[in-house]
């Protein structure tokens, strides 16, 4: 999953109001965001194969402290527990709780077997990456509705709350349209590299969301 994890952030949206879109961004994608720090440090690896499916391009030998479902659990509890200090705020907690969670659940939908619960278990993965079009089709459908969802839920307050979530809502698309259309990452150092720049995504959503309010304020 890319933008379905992204969808999962939007939509907590209209569970969580009081709660910076930035932090519900930041819960679904968490994993993404450790991913390439642990690469980069050599205690997580991947490698990059050839093959006609965007989808099956790159082989998860062994990413058990990002995605492995204790440490995922781990993870999942550490931020909402950061949150919620930090807030006292009980749905946003739950939801961003939620959030990181989900991302392990999409994962073991599209992926082959190879997630794990905890370093050296069974593998786990449904497989959906071996039907391209129906993977676009469901990601694109749940980021479609996320979309719908949060603008339902909030309205600009000026033209930045405005511009700047189109701006971030095509850009995610075009970063998708990357990803399944165009060519394999060179290495995996620029990928690792490449997929950093997925934190600059949390302080843009905090941006723009900072420029809309709740539909359920009157005017």
């Amino acid at each position: 999953m890319f933008i379905g994890h992204y969808a999962v952030g939007l939509v907590g949206k209209k569970f969580a109001p009081r709660t910076s879109l930035g932090a519900l961004i930041a819960a679904p994608i968490l994993l993404d965001l450790l991913w390439p720090i642990f690469l980069l440090l050599g205690w997580e690896h991947v490698t990059i194969v050839a093959n006609s499916n965007p989808f099956l391009r790159l082989q998860f030998d062994s990413y058990p402290i990002s995605h492995g479902l204790v440490a995922v659990i781990g993870w999942a509890t550490l931020y909402a527990s950061v949150y919620f200090g930090l807030t006292r705020y009980l749905a946003g907690t739950i939801v961003i709780w939620l959030g990181v969670i989900s991302h392990w659940v999409m994962d073991w939908i599209v992926h082959l077997p190879d997630l794990q619960i905890y370093s050296h278990s069974r593998m786990f993965g449904l497989g959906l990456w071996n039907h391209r079009w129906i993977t676009i089709a469901i990601e694109l459908t749940l980021f479609i509705i996320a979309i719908w969802t949060y603008e339902r839920q909030t309205r600009p307050k000026d033209k930045i709350g405005l511009y700047a979530f189109l701006a971030f809502v095509l850009f995610l698309v075009l970063a998708y349209a990357g990803a399944v259309f165009g060519p394999p990452p060179p290495s995996v150092k620029k990928l690792a590299l490449v997929m950093l720049l997925s934190w600059l995504m949390i302080p843009w959503a905090w941006w723009f969301d900072k420029h809309r309010e709740d539909r359920r304020i009157s005017v």
